[in-house]
């Protein structure tokens, strides 16, 4: 007699799952390395507070993450930092762009010439990605250490990146994203960012005017490599009264400059 045919897949009626199944004490791990991440050092009982998980179970992942140099206390006040072996995971991603490395010197004259602090930033799911700095000497400066994100929209990176996406792309995101507001300067209509992508064009740089911070300003310029990718920006960023409306064409012309000369060192013919 022949045998039924069984057909492969699942069977008709069978719900797929909208989301993979996930390892709780995973999560739990990275929630905590994330939680310690953003904060200049927290106590077991902030940690816990913070993550609205007991004591005992945080007790038991920072002991694990300790043993693994993934975190470390110190021995004051009992806080808890991210470890040396988080830092140099981490680091394995910057090393994959190579673009931090050929860009550090470029980025250094930057700062010496502008006097501000120089930063350098990548496209990651919709956001700027701070991959690198070099601060300033002046005791007011801009912060944005490497892994801070920041929108596209609000940043001076992220429009100059916007400026690049071709033309579909660049209607895709005005459609999709959420232009959310930080300050009354925030660019937060299609119409009017679509306006500020046009005129980044135009002019070679854009301008972050107090639109993510009030009282701060940020003149970028995008990198390309060698086929002609925009794959990074470049930028200065200070106080306001450091950068006033006469100084910002000067300053755009060195950032542009260091653009040009970033992209060469990633083998962009301009």
């Amino acid at each position: 007699m022949q045998q039924p045919i069984r057909r492969r897949g699942r069977p008709r009626g069978t719900k797929t799952l909208q989301q993979p199944p996930t390892i709780q004490a995973l999560d739990r791990a990275i929630d905590v390395l994330e939680a310690l991440a953003s904060h200049e050092g927290m106590t077991l009982s902030e940690l816990a507070a913070h993550l609205e998980q007991s004591i005992a179970t945080m007790h038991r992942v920072l002991a694990a993450l300790e043993r693994r140099n993934y975190v470390e206390s110190s021995g004051e006040r009992q806080e808890w930092f991210v470890g040396a072996e988080a830092f140099r995971l981490g680091s394995a991603f910057l090393r994959r762009t190579n673009i931090v490395e050929s860009t550090r010197s470029v980025m250094r004259d930057l700062m010496a010439s502008s006097g501000e602090t120089s930063n350098l930033g990548i496209e990651r799911d919709g956001d700027v990605l701070f991959v690198s700095q070099v601060e300033t000497h002046e005791s007011i400066r801009a912060f944005f250490p490497p892994g801070t994100r920041a929108p596209l929209h609000a940043s001076g990176i992220g429009k100059a990146l916007l400026s690049a996406f071709d033309d579909e792309r660049l209607e895709v995101f005005l459609r999709t994203a959420a232009l959310a507001g930080f300050t009354e300067r925030t660019i937060t209509t299609a119409s009017e960012l679509r306006d500020a992508v046009k005129q980044i064009r135009e002019r070679g740089y854009s301008l972050d005017d107090e639109e993510r911070i009030i009282g701060m300003r940020c003149v970028g310029a995008t990198i390309f490599n060698g086929y002609g990718d925009a794959v990074a920006g470049i930028s200065v960023s200070g106080p306001t009264i450091r950068m006033p409306d006469a100084r910002v064409l000067e300053l755009g012309s060195w950032v542009v400059k260091a653009a040009a000369e970033a992209s060469r060192t990633l083998g962009a013919r301009l």
